[in-house]
């Protein structure tokens, strides 16, 4: 009688570990699953870049230098691996892009120019799609995070490699900007 009880606890305990070790491995699957989602839109980001720096370039010769810096971000965006090399290389293009569409309001031609405004329709759709997907993932994330911190699946969590993983989060520059209040001119 007494082994069938300890046969029957250790049998809980093992369905119990193996539901723990499942729910963490689902988790990050779609942690992963959702910046794969993101990856579609910073194809399609990446693509528009050299579109839209082409289009600038001939009205913002003197903006070279930022023109530069947005190209060589795209290239390390583009080049990054893992999903935390490609949020850190992503936040720095976001940054990038962000010092570009400031600098072109001093350009009223261009911002008059179609195939400037469509690229910038596109990149502002794009960038709108980048917006929920990344809601997404950090949802995701932070399901992840809260199963690897939390008892008892942080103990399958260590004994399993499994970690925290960082939230695609608004790089500290951007942060900046957006906590200022917006200028209106009439």
């Amino acid at each position: 009688m007494n082994l069938l009880i300890i046969i029957g606890v250790v049998a809980v305990l093992v369905i119990w570990g193996v539901s723990l070790y499942n729910n963490l491995v689902k988790l990050r699957n779609n942690r992963e699953n959702a910046f794969a989602n993101i990856d579609v839109q910073l194809k399609q980001r990446h693509d528009l870049i050299p579109q839209l720096v082409a289009t600038v370039k001939g009205y913002a010769e003197h903006e070279k230098e930022l023109l530069i810096r947005v190209t060589e971000a795209r290239s390390v965006a583009m080049g990054a691996n893992t999903i935390n090399e490609k949020v850190a290389a992503e936040n720095t293009l976001s940054s990038a892009l962000a010092g570009l569409r400031v600098s072109l309001e001093a350009y009223p031609d261009l911002k008059a120019n179609q195939n400037f405004l469509q690229l910038q329709n596109e990149i502002s759709d794009i960038e709108n799609k980048l917006a929920a997907v990344r809601r997404f993932f950090n949802t995701t994330t932070r399901e992840l995070n809260n199963a690897v911190q939390t008892f008892p699946s942080s103990i399958f969590a260590k004994m399993f490699g499994f970690q925290k993983e960082p939230m695609f989060e608004v790089p500290q520059e951007e942060r900046a900007i957006l906590d200022k209040a917006p200028e209106i001119k009439f």
